[in-house]
């Protein structure tokens, strides 16, 4: 996979954004691009990235790490690097 590959994976997740999905709305606190640590953190055996994420809805909402690839039904409310 090439760079621009995973980038348009990742999509506009950097630290900071906020995007919606059918799952909730989520903060992105941290992108890791390392695949090792990606799999770790992500529990598999293989995978290119994971974001650290925290569902803004949620009060309680505690960071977690995802591998999804943005799609069409992910929307960007506010891009990374905005405060």
């Amino acid at each position: 996979m090439t760079g621009d590959e995973m980038q348009a994976q990742i999509g506009p997740r950097q630290p900071g954004a906020i995007y919606t999905n059918s799952d909730g709305a989520f903060e992105v606190l941290a992108l890791v691009t390392d695949p090792a640590e990606a799999a770790r953190l992500l529990k598999r055996r293989a995978a290119r990235f994971a974001v650290i994420v925290k569902d803004v809805l949620r009060a309680d909402g505690q960071p977690f790490a995802v591998g999804s690839v943005w799609t069409d039904s992910d929307r960007l409310v506010r891009a990374g690097g905005a405060r």
